[in-house]
């Protein structure tokens, strides 16, 4: 404490204390002192806390359209759980193309009791030994319950036939035990949502970019996404065999255009929307998905065919 030298026992004024004193040596107190690194790491915090509540204040307004609709799925979990009837909703797609960004958007309101998201990893060496879809029909919804698939048991038709994670044999099991047990659940009652999530490889490579840069995001990059890439075309060709052999009457597959997330978040929610028949819907909304983004699996089908015959490639 700073002691007034002809007074001794009374401190000297603030103003004073932090002058000049004696020989014009400056008397600082340490609890206001700020030196220039700590004020220019104040200021870094500052400007990054703003630009962080702009990015906020974009994604708000980006999201604003989805509301009525987000009151809409309320409305539909309400049917869903006053008839006891279960819902499942497959998200798949190449890694980057928007499924994890447009699952939090559907569940932001939904009644957290009544659903519930199922992302699984790689399985166990006991999982390794069971039934394919055993690990996922233990996560399947009760009656009134909406579950929402993070990636399903369609691993087995993309990423672990690519990467080497399972036989061929295990792979044309799949192929032909798939349909038959999609057609069962649905003939038990199931609401059953196929959603294929489709980026073009310029933009997941920019999104990929943005995952290595940006600290809030690295954790999203995997060995697999950085693999993506060069093996595009190896993905191109899974993809298509999976609309070929597993796009039904009873279990359609659905494309949703991912390049602009809002819009693919936007008609997502109408297609689930689509799938149930709920009372008390808003006369007011169009619940129409956008033609341009949201795709039949047999008309994806064809235009991957037509685009192989331009580029001379069999279809076999």
């Amino acid at each position: 404490m700073a002691v007034n030298s002809r007074f001794p026992g009374r401190r000297l004024p603030r103003l004073v204390r932090c002058g000049f004193i004696g020989e014009g040596r400056p008397v600082l107190d340490e609890r206001e002192a700020r030196s220039e690194e700590e004020v220019l790491e104040l200021q870094s915090r500052i400007r990054d806390l703003e630009d962080e509540r702009t990015r906020l204040e974009r994604a708000l307004h980006r999201d604003s359209p989805l509301k009525p609709y987000q009151i809409e799925l309320l409305k539909m979990q309400r049917h869903l759980e006053a008839r006891q009837i279960p819902m499942m909703v497959l998200f798949e797609g190449r890694d980057a193309s928007g499924k994890g960004g447009t699952i939090r958007r559907i569940t932001r309101y939904m009644n957290e009791k009544r659903y519930r998201v199922v992302a699984l990893g790689k399985p166990t060496d006991e999982q390794r030994t069971q039934w394919y879809f055993q690990r996922y029909v233990q996560n399947f919804p009760t009656g009134g319950e909406v579950v929402l698939f993070d990636r399903s048991w369609y691993n087995r038709a993309m990423v672990e036939p690519v990467f080497g994670f399972c036989t061929k044999k295990q792979y044309r099991d799949f192929l032909r035990g798939v349909v038959g047990f999609e057609k069962d659940l649905v003939r038990q009652g199931m609401v059953l949502v196929k959603l294929y999530f489709s980026v073009d490889k310029s933009t997941q490579a920019q999104r990929f970019e943005r995952r290595r840069n940006d600290p809030l995001r690295q954790w999203k990059l995997s060995e697999i996404d950085v693999q993506a890439q060069e093996y595009w075309d190896d993905f191109t060709e899974m993809k298509h065999r999976m609309l070929e052999r597993t796009s039904t009457g009873s279990a359609p597959w659905t494309i949703i255009k991912s390049n602009t997330k809002s819009k693919a978040r936007l008609n997502a929610i109408k297609v689930i929307l689509n799938a149930v028949d709920y009372a008390d819907r808003n006369p007011d909304l169009d619940f129409r998905p956008d033609s341009k983004i949201v795709i039949p699996g047999k008309v994806e089908l064809a235009r991957m065919d037509e685009e192989r015959d331009q580029l001379g490639r069999p279809r076999g």
